[in-house]
């Protein structure tokens, strides 16, 4: 297979920037960078070729962008450890995707490798039970006060079952969400709404209409998404006072409030007020509060979000941290929402047997042998370290944001940093004036090649999110930084910023 040859051409790049009306200088510039980019990590290229037909796939830097379509390719990378991974290039990369939110302590610890391994050593038996998940369910409910513990394979799951829980135990339909909250990729909770405002829409038309229209509001998010799945769901605003309201006037009908406490698209929103009152409206109207923990959990505190805004959810779903590097979904909370799995507590040697009307839940790999081992040695480190490991790594995180957002303001870049914990997104300026829709490609097509010149230097960047790990050192952030006043520098030259 010709490859190399076909994907080296880079003529019909003219055409496509003819399009985007690019300077002489600037066209070159980005000629000359994708050439180069491609040259570092020709050998992931390749393969994304190679892999394209047979292989349906979504994963990559960024967004599909024209301009930018021969840099459009996953890093395939081959080793990992610490802070680092490395790619079949042999390139080495500071990482800032870490697993998405999984590799809080850094990739490919030992003692969780150790536990892997005497794991596998003893087998991978399914449909028994695991001989540490006792262990772990109670290492759960040490560091973060719930009842009960269920174990699914993934966060999604969790999700679905914590709802499937509620709208068991509470006989009701209904869920109210948030906009910009994500919980996972089942039908049942990937809805939008239109930009609408609701204080306006309250205004105008009374909270009686709101209230009878609200359900209009929620929409399936894409196609081979039915109506039908999206048509229980209430599309809240979070933060809004008003969304309290509408979940008071709807209280005989929902089931459940699902939230992600800080929501991974909007970090800079973290209303410890509003998840207060919203607590209080749902114990008194019997609604099962759900909290989404698949990022927060275990990394903003050992306790995750709840301990965070001290705030006790009747059902909380982990994942990611807790995993240690493999699949887990957690499902956990309230023994009143939790019996609905198995009917609740019963004895041997007495006349007790399981009294609550139960649910469907299965799942062939629930409590996977391999996942239950990585789980129990990372909680038990956590637990060794205490809350004092995520506050060392918070406050780390916030620093170096700060001396960032420094940085972009004094070179009055339309960039800005926030974080809650060690999780790290970008964000404009509440000044920004580049909101038309023409500057905002243009500031997306910036931001994108910041990325792949991070790449370049030897960062690997998150388009949406960044997260730190205990394995970055101050020498990692200290390169990071750099890697990001260099690319800026160039990127200058190149004329792609004033």
């Amino acid at each position: 297979m010709t490859t190399t040859a076909k994907l080296g051409n880079l003529e019909h790049l003219k055409t496509i920037f003819s399009n985007i009306n690019l300077t002489s200088h600037q066209e070159k510039y980005l000629t000359n960078f994708i050439h180069n980019y491609i040259q570092k990590t020709n050998k992931s290229q390749e393969i994304a070729q190679a892999n394209r037909l047979i292989l349906a796939d979504n994963k990559s830097l960024v967004k599909f962008k024209l301009p930018l379509k021969e840099l459009y390719y996953p890093l395939v990378t081959k080793q990992s450890y610490g802070s680092k991974i490395q790619d079949i290039n042999n390139n080495e990369y500071i990482d800032l995707v870490m697993g998405y939110g999984v590799n809080l302590l850094g990739h490919n610890p030992p003692f969780i490798k150790q536990a892997i391994v005497e794991q596998l050593d003893r087998g991978i038996q399914l449909g028994s039970q695991p001989e540490l998940i006792g262990e772990v369910a109670n290492l759960i409910r040490e560091l973060t006060g719930v009842e009960r513990v269920a174990f699914s394979n993934t966060g999604t799951e969790a999700v679905m079952t914590a709802i499937r829980l509620a709208r068991s135990c509470t006989k009701r339909k209904k869920i109210a969400i948030f906009t910009k909250s994500y919980h996972g990729h089942a039908d049942g909770v990937l809805a939008y709404s239109l930009d609408l405002k609701l204080p306006n829409i309250l205004e105008k038309l009374g909270g009686n209409i709101l209230t009878s229209r609200i359900n209009s509001l929620a929409f399936p998010a894409s196609y081979g998404i039915p109506y039908s799945a999206t048509k229980n769901i209430l599309m809240l605003e979070y933060g809004n006072p008003q969304s309290l309201n509408i979940i008071k006037a709807n209280r005989g009908k929902l089931a459940a409030v699902l939230v992600e406490p800080v929501q991974t698209s909007n970090l800079a929103l973290q209303p410890q007020e509003f998840l207060h009152q919203l607590r209080q409206l749902t114990q008194r109207s019997g609604i099962a509060l759900i909290f989404d923990e698949m990022v927060t959990g275990f990394r903003i505190h050992p306790g995750g979000a709840q301990a965070w805004f001290e705030i006790e959810a009747d059902i909380v779903t982990y994942g990611k941290v807790v995993g240690g590097g493999l699949p887990i979904g957690i499902i956990a909370g309230k023994a009143q929402y939790l019996d609905a799995i198995d009917g609740g507590m019963w004895n041997y040697g007495d006349l007790s047997f399981p009294q609550t009307e139960r649910t469907i839940f299965a799942g062939t790999y629930c409590k996977h042998p391999l996942a239950i081992a990585a789980a129990k040695a990372t909680l038990e480190y956590l637990k060794a370290q205490g809350a004092t490991l995520q506050e060392e790594l918070n406050i780390r995180t916030s620093k170096f944001v700060n001396t960032l957002n420094h940085y972009f303001e004094q070179e009055q870049l339309p960039i800005y940093l926030t974080n809650f914990g060690s999780v790290v997104a970008p964000t404009n300026r509440k000044d920004d004036s580049t909101r038309d829709s023409a500057n905002q490609f243009k500031l997306s097509l910036f931001l994108d090649l910041l990325f792949y010149h991070l790449i370049v230097k030897g960062i690997m960047p998150r388009g949406h999110r960044g997260f730190l790990s205990t394995a970055h050192t101050e020498a990692d952030l200290d390169c990071i930084i750099q890697a990001i006043k260099d690319s800026i520098s160039e990127l200058r030259q190149g004329e792609f910023l004033p």
